[in-house]
């Protein structure tokens, strides 16, 4: 037996039991991890509440982790006891041990620590397709990312100005404002102060950004469409306020024939190839230095309940992860 958090019904984080569950021997194309980071992410809180349905109840919450490889299956040959490894998503998560299949897995290189990639491989792998496959980032670029003190914000916004890009970022408080513009951004936006279409107006002299990045969802739509210019792109890849309700397409036109797409990583690394190239991508730019993962707080698992609820408090910066 081995320590998890399980979900029995949907609801608030008090719903998050922290019980001891049987895990058993890997079958066939599976490997046994032994976690040493689990990370903690918003999507999280939408299986818990139930606006993203789980497969069955009761279910083990969370979506990526890093660990080793304790035992493996038959038919695995990509992987032996002892390996270093990360994945993100099927749930089961937050979990001291877990079933994991081989094909969905990664090897971890040996300059990037568990709580590193336990912190990354959801987010950076998201950041990873939005700034180089929705809408591939180059130098001259303006952009415009909200709530860049998160943790997918965090990432995409150093590794927009990597890339070049001029970097605008929205934040909800001065400390975070500080924290976005120690993570690249050339720019910070006040969004609960400030109008935030007016001052990208004034910072891109009238033009608009090439793309807005959007996580928040609902309280920042349709307003973010008037960030962009003519042909530009709004991404939205996240719902943190609450889903984007049904538009009436014509929007788009009258906003200056732009794009719109709600991409998800789920898509993007469909197939291990995608996969592993999505994850050596991301690897190699954090190795470079170029992007830091910073761990801004770090929770025992039984505490997964105290974690959501700094999570949705917006009491957290950066990654968080718990620690079996």
């Amino acid at each position: 037996m081995v320590a998890a958090v399980r979900v029995h019904k949907t609801g608030g984080p008090e719903v998050l039991t922290y019980e001891d569950v049987e895990v058993g021997a890997p079958g066939p194309g599976q490997i046994r991890i032994r976690q040493r980071a689990c990370g903690v992410n918003f999507i999280d809180t939408y299986f818990r509440t139930g606006l993203y349905p789980a497969p069955s109840l009761p279910f083990i919450a969370g979506n990526e982790g890093a660990g080793e490889v304790v035992a493996v299956g038959e038919g695995v040959t990509a992987f032996k006891p002892g390996d270093r490894v990360a994945y993100t998503g099927p749930l089961g998560g937050y979990a001291e041990e877990r079933l994991f299949p081989a094909d969905r897995t990664v090897k971890l290189p040996d300059g990037i620590s568990y709580e590193q990639a336990a912190g990354m491989m959801l987010k950076g792998m998201t950041a990873q397709y939005l700034v180089r496959r929705t809408f591939r980032v180059e130098k001259g670029h303006t952009i415009l990312i909200h709530a860049a003190a998160g943790g997918v914000g965090t990432i995409v916004s150093q590794w927009a100005k990597h890339l070049g890009a001029t970097v605008i970022g929205t934040a909800g408080s001065p400390e975070k404002a500080k924290l976005a513009k120690a993570n690249g951004c050339d720019h910070v936006i006040l969004y609960d102060s400030e109008d935030f279409v007016a001052r990208v107006k004034e910072i891109t002299g009238g033009r608009g950004c090439d793309v807005v990045y959007d996580g928040i969802g609902k309280a920042t739509f349709p307003t973010s469409l008037d960030c962009i210019r003519p042909l530009g792109m709004f991404v939205s890849f996240g719902s943190a306020s609450g889903p984007i309700e049904a538009f009436n397409i014509g929007l788009l036109m009258q906003k200056g024939s732009l794009f719109a797409t709600r991409p998800t990583l789920n898509t993007y690394i469909a197939n291990n190839d995608d996969l592993q190239a999505t994850a050596k991508d991301l690897f190699a730019v954090v190795e470079s230095g170029a992007v830091k993962i910073p761990i801004s707080h770090t929770y025992p698992l039984k505490d997964a309940q105290t974690a959501h609820r700094d999570l949705e408090g917006r009491k957290t910066t950066g990654s968080i992860v718990l620690i079996p």
